[in-house]
């Protein structure tokens, strides 16, 4: 896979993947388990782009976030 996420693109992808998380979370203990699963699935997807780097959509679309000019912290 090669990398097509960076920069700002990257941190706003951790900071919402943590929220859903949370969401989850709270979700879960509240008892609504549709918004868990799905506040889940969508903290994972977001949470992975992070890890990786990689964004299947932006593969397809033909975005590249990882520019030199980004705020990346290689």
């Amino acid at each position: 896979m090669q990398r097509n996420v960076g920069g700002l693109d990257r941190i706003v992808r951790g900071a919402l993947g943590i929220w859903l998380l949370a969401v989850a979370v709270a979700a879960a203990i509240a008892d609504r388990r549709l918004i868990a699963v799905t506040a889940g699935i969508a903290a994972s997807g977001l949470l992975f782009n992070v890890a990786t780097r990689f964004c299947g959509g932006n593969y397809l679309l033909g975005i590249d976030t990882t520019d030199a000019a980004s705020c990346s912290r290689e």
